[in-house]
């Protein structure tokens, strides 16, 4: 019989055979030491072939794109692994909706930090895919031959939008069930198509069961399906016609500024991951997702708002129905889709609030002022029955 010594080095040596064999099976070779293996990394690997096999150093510096794409694509991820926990608790019927997003917050393991994820993670979504979208225009980066990529990010925004909105009623709470019914009235301000879908979306004239199944519906199955579909489009397209593989125009393509993907591209990528990540669960552990009272019909909110998303249109209309449920959205989103194909000067490309480009950005600047100015009025300065008021003072009464 062998002394216990030498049994246990032959355990050992069988352990790490195996090992070796386990990470033989999932990787081709040893850890990349040469360039040319640096550069098979990434073409070989079924995650990492979607990055050109070399970059810019200029391309990836954090002042050029601040990585907002990124984040985006990863709030994305997040919002889809904790939107499928959720899934094993979550009842989307009037009777149960409720009661299940209260056990998620008091008796399930987690439930409680895995919503507060999911919700501050689709907050922070909708904000961050449109500071991709200001940076993308303050770049010039929406410029030929990257048109129609600005076009794909119109969509996303939008579908963004959606994704965030249909998730609003889930929990069935008086602030959630307000809100839609609210932001669902607004849609139905559009003439002759806009009653149609507001019915289409609801199932009915009301928030009730039909429009809680269809919006759950929609929030996890429809809306998501497609977004993933455009963002795997729009990350090919970002490749495709040049991306990080090429400088600006302006700028000489030397061979000295070029880096390999791996391994500075993936650890930069996943030490951004990791940053998000643990500032996501810090928020989480902080604050709380907003619950209030179970939703009544018969109980109005006063006052009642909309998503704070949508509180810049809830506003305009305040003023005028058609102006600002119809015609203000209507043409801005216009704008953003035409834009590219009107303002197709090479001028300014890849710099950052560029002299040439300076009418251009004033607009951009003014628009996107009058968005955030419209919100914060709505969100700070209007009480119960939308009258004004200050929000360091108590809240007015309803007259």
């Amino acid at each position: 019989m062998k002394p216990p010594r030498e049994i246990v080095q032959t355990i050992l040596q069988e352990f790490r055979g195996s090992l070796y064999r386990i990470y033989r099976s999932i990787f081709r070779g040893s850890y990349p030491a040469t360039l040319r293996q640096q550069l098979g990394v990434v073409v070989n690997n079924l995650v990492l072939h979607v990055h050109p096999t070399r970059v810019y150093r200029r391309s990836i510096r954090p002042a050029g794109t601040l990585g907002l794409g990124l984040i985006c694509f990863y709030l994305f991820v997040i919002e889809w692994i904790t939107g499928v926990y959720l899934m094993f608790y979550y009842e989307p019927s009037v009777s149960a909706a409720y009661g299940r997003i209260q056990d998620l917050d008091s008796v399930v393991t987690f439930g409680r930090v895995v919503r507060n994820v999911h919700r501050w993670g689709a907050e922070a979504m909708v904000v961050f895919v449109f500071l991709h979208m200001c940076r993308v225009f303050y770049t010039g980066a929406y410029k030929p031959p990257r048109e129609f990529n600005w076009v794909l990010g119109v969509i996303l925004l939008l579908l963004t939008l959606a994704l965030s909105f249909t998730g609003y009623l889930l929990p069935w709470d008086q602030l959630s069930f307000w809100a839609v019914t609210v932001g669902t009235n607004i849609a139905s301000y559009a003439p002759v198509l806009g009653p149609k879908f507001r019915f289409l979306l609801l199932g009915g004239d009301t928030v009730g069961s039909e429009a809680l199944l269809r919006f759950y519906t929609l929030h996890v199955i429809a809306v998501p399906t497609v977004a993933a579909l455009l963002i795997n489009y729009h990350i090919w397209r970002v490749i495709k016609d040049g991306g990080l593989a090429r400088p600006p125009q302006q700028e000489p393509q030397s061979a000295d500024g070029v880096v390999p993907t791996f391994p500075l591209v993936v650890y930069m990528e996943l030490l951004v991951f990791v940053v998000l990540t643990v500032g996501l669960l810090v928020v989480s552990l902080l604050f709380n997702a907003p619950l209030e009272e179970e939703a009544n019909p018969l109980q109005p909110s006063n006052p009642s708002k909309a998503p704070w998303y949508f509180l810049g249109l809830q506003e305009l209309v305040s003023y005028s129905a058609f102006w600002g449920g119809v015609m203000v959205p209507t043409v801005l989103t216009l704008f953003l889709l035409v834009l590219p194909y009107i303002d197709r000067g090479p001028d300014g490309v890849g710099e950052w609030f560029a002299r040439k480009r300076l009418g251009m950005i004033i607009l951009w600047s003014l628009l996107l002022i009058g968005i955030v100015v419209t919100i914060l009025i709505g969100v700070y300065f209007r009480g119960p029955n939308w009258n004004f008021y200050w929000p360091w003072n108590a809240w007015p009464g309803p007259d």
